[in-house]
């Protein structure tokens, strides 16, 4: 009787603790599980993949390939260190229309040799425009947009359209326009597009006006006696030779002493015959 009680007890004590395991667990709250993270939203001025904003062009350009006539000129006359300057510090971004190696394998030969070192500068800097615009933005663009290229005209201009799906590029000089052909960087504060014609600036490479002919020389004027004026004043006459006029006085001298000379003999007849 009494194995039985304490086997019954035993059977009471495990019920009750399995009854009680049950209740907490029932209230004991269930660990939510972790949400999944929502995609980075791709926002525009996104920087690159190492998380820096592009602002070095050459590295950019040399990484895409095929542009390394471009980034020798851009090196050669430092529009390259200027560009970095403005991306380090700029509000407004870049553009860059860079031209391939095929654009200037393309050029007539000595289309570049007539230029200076100041108008190479220009040229390179008449591939920039001096914001940032993206492809969309481009082709909203129906009138002329300014570059960083400029002269005593003032700034250096394209005109750009829309093309069906693309930009057409001008640049005011003949046979060179140009479609942006593919899009090296996208990210603010700098785009590049690539082109397949070198730009050439209207300003140096459109038809320049004549040099004007240089003036004739002025006649040679053959000088008129000048005309005495007429007064009331009788004018003194003229002086004579000056051997006639010698000869004259001498003559007037002797003419006088003759006369004097006949006076006196006549006084002295008539002295002489009073006396007698």
């Amino acid at each position: 009787m009494a194995s039985a009680s304490r086997v019954l007890l035993v059977a009471f004590l495990l019920s009750t603790v399995s009854v009680m395991a049950a209740a907490q667990k029932a209230v004991a709250p269930a660990k939510a599980k972790p949400a999944p993270a929502a995609p980075a939203a791709d926002a525009p001025g996104a920087a690159t993949a190492d998380g820096k904003p592009p602002t070095d062009p050459i590295a950019i350009l040399k990484k895409a390939g095929g542009f390394t006539k471009f980034c020798d000129l851009l090196e050669q006359t430092r529009v390259d260190t200027q560009l970095k300057a403005q991306l380090t510090d700029s509000y407004n971004g870049l553009t860059i229309f860079a031209p391939t190696d095929d654009a200037f394998d393309s050029l007539k030969a000595g289309t570049l040799n007539g230029l200076s070192s100041q108008d190479q500068i220009q040229m390179m800097l008449y591939c920039v425009l001096p914001r940032f615009y993206s492809l969309s933005m481009l082709g909203n663009i129906k009138d002329k947009v300014n570059t960083q290229a400029s002269g005593h005209t003032g700034p250096y201009k394209y005109a750009i359209k829309p093309s069906g799906n693309n930009v057409n590029v001008s640049t005011g000089v003949k046979g060179n326009n140009m479609l942006l052909n593919s899009v090296v960087s996208k990210d603010f504060p700098l785009s590049i597009y690539s082109v397949d014609k070198v730009p050439l600036p209207y300003e140096l490479f459109g038809p320049q006006p004549p040099t004007p002919a240089p003036a004739p020389a002025p006649a040679p004027t053959k000088s008129k006696p000048k005309k005495k004026k007429k007064s009331g004043i009788a004018e003194a006459p003229e002086a004579e030779d000056a051997d006639a006029t010698a000869d004259e006085t001498k003559n007037a001298a002797s003419s006088l002493t003759g006369r004097w000379v006949a006076a006196l003999g006549v006084l002295a007849a008539a002295v002489l015959g009073g006396a007698f």
